[in-house]
Formats: structure tokens, C-alpha cells, sequence
């Protein structure tokens, strides 16, 4: 019986207690800062210190890659996309929120900050592609998209450590 204690305390759906949850969060955030478009950060300081030419096409060959795949998923089944994540955000919403789920409610302060980011990655994309962006004027572009993702990902994890605290308190007193 202390075996399958032992795995339900590892495995504990009180997600906002468990410290899995919050290297998650922080591990997602750190992923989404560090890949813009698809595209690693590091890629785009190497193309911006602008030293080896080399650096510069593969930086902008790696953008053209991405953006035009992005832009394809979205025109493809870009409508199909937003219903089901439309659909799966709305169930996380009643189940963690109407139905008090902790569970729901903490991959939904996961999922819809991170929906916002898909939103933007394909606006970014269509803005490069039809500025026919290159050079300088893409690393500014990518820069302010990444400045936007850090800024999405720090109100995010501010919000989710406050109702993650708020509800660690109500289940002290109530538990």
C-alpha cells in the first residue's frame, strides 16, 4: 500500500503544489523565448554580430523555412485549428473554472497564454512574408516578437503564481 501511495504523491493532480508543474511552466517559457518562429535565438545573435556571411543566410534561409511552414499549417487548416483550440480552451475553462478542477485550471493558465503566442508567431510570419523581410530589418522584426513572447510568458507566470497561491491557501483551510 505505501508503493501506490508513493506513486500518487509523485503523480498529484493538486497541480499549483506539485514542483513538476512549475519546472513545467518554467521550462515551457524558456523553450517559447529560445525558439522565435521556430527559429533558435542563438541563430539570430550570430546573424546579428553579422561576422560570418554564412551565419546571415542560414539565419534567413532558417526564417524562410519556418515562416513559410507556419503560413501553410495556418492556411491549410488554420480553421480547424482555431475550433478545436477554441473547443479545448472552453472545456479547461468549465472544467477547471465552473467545476473547480485544479487540474484544468492550471493547463489552461498553460495553454492560452501559449495560443496567444500561436497567434502571433503567424501574424510575425505574414508580416515577413509580405514585407519581404531580410538582414537588419528581420532581426528587428524576430527581436520585438521575442520582446513580445518574454512579456506574454512574465505576465503569464505572474498570473499563475498568484491563483497557484490563491488556491494552495484555500486548500489549507479547507483541507
Amino acid at each position: 500500500m505505501d508503493w501506490y501511495q508513493n506513486v500518487f504523491d509523485l503523480i498529484d493532480f493538486r497541480s499549483f503544489s506539485n514542483l513538476w508543474f512549475w519546472i513545467a511552466l518554467a521550462v515551457t517559457w524558456s523553450t517559447a523565448s529560445h525558439w522565435v518562429l521556430g527559429v533558435p535565438w542563438d541563430m539570430a545573435v550570430r546573424a546579428h554580430k553579422g561576422k560570418n556571411a554564412q551565419s546571415i543566410i542560414d539565419f534567413e534561409d532558417m526564417v524562410r523555412i519556418n515562416t513559410n511552414r507556419i503560413l501553410f499549417i495556418a492556411h491549410e487548416s488554420g480553421l480547424l485549428l482555431s475550433g478545436m483550440v477554441a473547443f479545448g480552451m472552453t472545456v479547461l475553462v468549465l472544467l477547471g473554472f465552473v467545476y473547480d478542477n485544479e487540474f484544468s485550471q492550471a493547463v489552461f493558465l498553460l495553454g492560452m497564454p501559449l495560443t496567444l503566442v500561436g497567434l502571433l508567431s503567424v501574424r510575425t510570419a505574414t508580416r515577413i512574408q509580405a514585407e519581404a523581410l531580410s538582414g537588419a530589418a528581420l532581426i528587428k522584426r524576430l527581436t520585438r516578437h521575442r520582446l513580445i513572447i518574454q512579456v506574454i510568458g512574465v505576465v503569464s507566470l505572474f498570473m499563475t503564481a498568484m491563483w497557484g497561491m490563491y488556491q494552495n491557501m484555500n486548500a489549507g483551510v479547507l483541507g
